[in-house]
């Protein structure tokens, strides 16, 4: 690709006027273009070197610059790169980008730095879109989920699956070689067993993402109940600010209201909903059609009734028109005015005094779904691409089972193994395409 020889810049700091700025450059000639308008030569200076002086546009100094140097492979993206701090006004950052352009550098695309990593084998396709994660990252568990994703562990395991299938791949097609002869180089109930045990490490893989996908985004947590139960109490308690209106007026909430709750390093999106009840309003129809829609959606359901107001029978009636959730936490509200029997609950079922903010045990109960998401040192996939191509490369290894038991000839057996090694090599970039590429990098930031 022509385009990956010109040199880029781009901003690696986000607009707006702070301290420092950051302007990166990368490419063969990335440091010769500096010099073109840097107060020093420093073409014959070693990486890793900062370097003062002033950025100019002929005989006009624009900024006064610290410049660090990089030289290839140890960059980022394994190329020249500079990088310029100079002051964060927007309009000097405008023109040092000009003045660099003018000299012969381009504007970079989105994730183009990164893709240029990819490109000279810095980090493979797994690894930059985690760089991808770790900059979208709004939790410490999306956080080190990344980390772990850039440092190669998720990386290490694919590699490994393809290589004790590019091993067995190589034999069979071996075979292929000595048709005519009638001759078995792999051992099949060698490759059987093989297969056997990469589809363990597979599924493995696969039943991480839904763990993955929450780690990454969040629980999608909506509170229910009836109305007045102090859904919207609730919510201002967890949040510890009054973001929800509360009044004793029934229907106050007519439309969802979202908002963040970190615990544990975990977010839970919280959908605060309109109460659930039969009503001639239009409007508040619209919210509890919206509530039913939102619950339906739930990975956590907490399920507030007012224990003044409620009977156990009752309750049972109100939780039997609901989905069957996974995960549903029955909240028994307003503990404060009334003497509180907790063998007439559910086992499920806590007990708090929203208005009083008395609501530790519902936390403890937040924590407990936190811990099931917890994996230790295992690999975890949080990428949809990632599941996909895995569930493909299952599809094919289990027609490559199917076919041992039956017996097929040692071409179709390669083809399928041939198969599965393409899904897997999606992955991590051994087998990819313009399209790809273009899919996952045009999602990142300028600059990145």
């Amino acid at each position: 690709m022509d385009k990956f020889l010109d040199t880029i810049v781009a901003p690696a700091t986000p607009a707006g006027i702070s301290a420092i700025s950051v302007v990166r450059v990368s490419g063969k000639e990335a440091i010769a273009l500096v010099d073109s308008c840097f107060t020093k030569n420093v073409s014959d200076q070693p990486g890793y070197t900062i370097h003062y002086g002033y950025i100019r546009d002929g005989e006009t100094h624009i900024d006064e610059v610290l410049i660090s140097l990089f030289r290839a492979p140890s960059s980022y993206t394994g190329e020249d790169s500079v990088e310029i701090s100079c002051h964060g006004s927007p309009y000097i950052v405008k023109r040092v980008l000009e003045t660099l352009v003018k000299h012969g550098g381009r504007m970079a695309e989105p994730g183009e730095f990164t893709l240029r990593a990819f490109l000279n084998q810095k980090l493979d396709l797994a690894q930059a879109e985690a760089v991808a994660d770790m900059i979208h990252s709004n939790s410490e568990a999306s956080l080190q989920m990344a980390i772990s994703q850039i440092r190669g562990g998720f990386s290490d395991d694919i590699r490994y699956l393809r290589q004790e299938l590019i091993d067995f791949a190589a034999l069979i097609e071996l075979e292929n070689d000595f048709g005519e002869e009638d001759v078995e180089f792999a051992n099949r109930p060698k490759l059987k067993a093989l297969v056997e045990k990469l589809l363990t490490q597979i599924e493995k893989l696969r039943s991480s993402f839904a763990a993955g996908n929450v780690l990454k985004n969040g629980i999608n947590t909506v509170i229910a109940g009836k109305p007045n139960a102090g859904k919207s109490t609730l919510l201002n308690a967890l949040l510890r600010e009054e973001r929800a209106i509360v009044s004793d007026i029934e229907g106050t909430t007519r439309d969802t209201i979202e908002e963040i709750f970190v615990l544990d390093g975990v977010q839970f999106r919280l959908i605060d909903t309109a109460g659930l009840r039969e009503s001639t309003d239009s409007i508040e129809q619209i919210g509890v059609g919206r509530t039913k829609e939102s619950i339906q959606k739930a990975e956590l359901l907490i399920y507030l009734f007012d224990i003044t107001r409620t009977s156990a029978e009752e309750l049972k009636e109100e939780i039997a028109g609901l989905p069957q959730l996974d995960r549903t936490i029955l909240v028994a509200n307003k503990v404060d005015g009334a003497e509180v029997q907790s063998e007439k609950w559910p086992d499920n079922t806590v007990f708090i005094s929203a208005k009083d903010r008395s609501i530790d045990s519902l936390i403890a109960a937040l924590k407990d779904v936190v811990a099931h998401y917890e994996f230790g040192n295992e690999t975890i996939i949080n990428n949809a691409r990632h599941a996909d191509a895995l569930a493909k490369s299952s599809e094919a290894l289990q027609t490559v089972l199917s076919g041992l038991d039956s017996g097929i000839t040692s071409d179709l057996v390669a083809l399928d193994i041939r198969n599965a090694l393409h899904h897997l090599g999606l992955i991590t970039g051994e087998v990819t395409n313009d399209e790809v590429l273009d899919s996952i990098f045009g999602r990142f930031c300028i600059g990145k």
